[in-house]
């Protein structure tokens, strides 16, 4: 390792620098987006980009829209304190848009959908989809409000401006740019910013690394593959597995499963301009994620062993990122990891407003004025557009404690609330509407009460674990799904079953052009489930 002067204080100097780059980054970000506004003239343009964004694209805006701030700040905080068990959290994580295509997305790319409440309307009926859709506007506030808290953040480090001004100025840049381009803006700007973020994630780490010693620093995957043993020297527990079975197979509930039915996730594949698109995207998703990952792999790895070596603790370990770039490299490619960070909240939060504009202005608004017409509704959509933003702007001022809760642990409520209802309506025709509403709010309920954000009196496991919601979700989201296939058997037997409409949807969306009743029908694999569910709650009910 090269000898390094550290400074004094971890701030950027050179303010003026990243004050043009940034400018000039979010300059071609409001050009893509008034191109955006030109080609967006209806309400499939506004929500689902028409249709029509290639495989390419769709794989870089799927990228973007999943890595969010949390890849150049959050992340390296985590690693700092899980260390390699982290990668496994993460793939998990990372799992969620390859099962989406998989498990539902194509489905209901067929259908045209917007977002799942689309399906969910369609199946289920307005009832569910009300309940569905405000769990899933919870989750997007939440999901936004952490952007744009962190964008406030990194603005008011940049700059040393006061919070508020730093959080107003991001905001409303951000808001503005994308009520101009809608879904269309919002896709190539989110492929833009995917190739920002790897640009500004690679290069700079793969510098620090060389300058560290490391002789893979050329590419991300090898970039501290021959430091293992310098590392193990210095941290002799940082590879280790240290946690029991069920901390890993906790991940599955808590962070595949979550993400899964992420409202702003499934409308990437639903824009997508047909079904092999949206297929090659995901492939195209799983190397440029691939390459990024493996890179904030690289940051957290860095960060562990300069402290180690150096002697130095990070009091804010989430900004090792920014941190390492200030000390090994010059302030000009600070500024553009600054940037990269920049493109990443702003790309995240583009796809939640997008949601939140979705759920309300189309699906809601559908149910509530479904007759509305077709210009009107396009101009209700951009106004939905706008008040989803303005809404987690003004929350992000003086945001409630339950809504800043880790995103991850929110992965768990969605988890709890909607992935069963979406993956067993995809799958199963005896699905039944009141199953999903009751077994929805129970265990909605539940999740979020179990947690240590509300009795911390009867907290289900402890630590991070409970703060992430792994322990919570291992309860909440088999239970939940037990009890939907329970009840809807239950409800069926009671003369509610699904319309013959609400079953021949899933012979329709997975490719039949005729109907037959014992398609996606049986109860023999449904019960199963049930049974396999009920054990693993029970499980996740013993103590950690």
């Amino acid at each position: 390792m090269q000898p390094i002067k550290i400074p004094e204080v971890f701030v950027m100097t050179d303010v003026w620098t990243a004050v043009i780059i940034i400018g000039i980054m979010f300059a071609l970000f409001y050009y893509i987006g008034y191109r955006g506004m030109k080609m967006t003239t209806s309400t499939d343009d506004l929500y689902a980009a028409g249709f029509k964004i290639g495989p390419i694209a769709n794989g870089l805006a799927m990228a973007s829209t999943w890595a969010s701030l949390a890849t150049f700040l959050g992340v390296s905080a985590l690693i700092l304190k899980l260390q390699v068990p982290f990668v496994y959290l993460w793939i998990q994580w990372a799992l969620s848009i390859p099962l989406i295509t998989l498990l539902y997305g194509t489905s209901m790319r067929r259908m045209r959908a917007y977002t799942p409440c689309t399906f969910i309307k369609a199946r289920y009926g307005n009832p569910a989809t009300m309940v569905i859709a405000c769990w899933m506007i919870l989750v997007m506030i939440m999901y936004a409000l952490g952007q744009l808290i962190g964008l406030g953040q990194t603005v008011e480090v940049l700059f040393g401006v006061k919070y508020e001004i730093a959080l107003l100025i991001s905001g409303v840049v951000v808001i503005g740019y994308m009520v101009a381009g809608g879904m269309t803006g919002a896709s190539y700007n989110a492929a833009f910013q995917m190739v920002i973020m790897m640009i500004t994630m690679v290069v700079p780490i793969g510098y620090v690394m060389k300058l560290m010693g490391s002789s893979g620093w050329w590419f991300p995957p090898l970039a501290y593959g021959d430091m293992t043993e310098s590392m193990l020297k210095v941290i002799p527990t940082f590879f280790d597995t240290k946690y029991d079975f069920r901390w890993y197979f906790a991940l599955i509930p808590a962070f595949t499963l979550g993400p899964v039915a992420l409202p702003h996730l499934a409308a990437r594949v639903f824009t997508s301009s047909s079904l092999k698109s949206a297929r090659w995207a995901v492939v195209w998703f799983a190397l440029f994620l691939g390459f990024l990952f493996s890179a904030t792999y690289v940051v957290g790895f860095a960060g562990n062993y300069f402290q180690a070596t150096t002697g130095v603790i990070i009091k804010k370990p989430d900004q090792i990122t920014l941190i390492l770039q200030l000390i090994y490299s010059p302030q000009w490619v600070a500024a553009f990891v600054v940037a990269g960070a920049l493109a990443a909240g702003v790309s995240t939060l583009n796809g939640n407003l997008m949601a939140i504009a979705a759920l309300v202005g189309s699906d809601i608004l559908g149910i509530v004025a479904p007759k509305m017409d077709p210009k009107r509704k396009l101009k209700v959509g951009f106004i939905c557009l706008a008040a989803g933003g303005i809404v987690a702007l003004l929350l992000a001022f003086n945001p409630p404690t339950f809504l800043v809760t880790s995103i991850l642990w929110a992965f768990g409520l969605l988890a709890s609330t909607a992935t069963p209802g979406i993956l067993m309506g995809v799958w199963w025709k005896q699905a039944n509407k009141y199953a999903l509403i009751v077994s929805s709010m129970i265990c909605g309920i539940i999740f979020i009460v179990i947690s240590p954000y509300v009795i911390k009196s009867i907290v289900v496991g402890k630590g991070v674990t409970a703060a992430l919601g792994m322990s919570g979700g291992l309860v909440t989201i088999p239970l939940s799904f037990a009890l939907f296939i329970i009840l809807s058997l239950i409800f069926n037997k009671m003369g509610w079953a699904p319309s013959q409409e609400e079953k021949s949807l899933l012979d329709r969306i997975h490719g039949w052009n005729d109907y037959r009743e014992n398609r996606y029908n049986g109860t023999g694999w449904p019960v199963a489930v049930a049974i396999v569910c009920l054990a693993i709650s029970w499980w996740g009910l013993q103590p950690w």
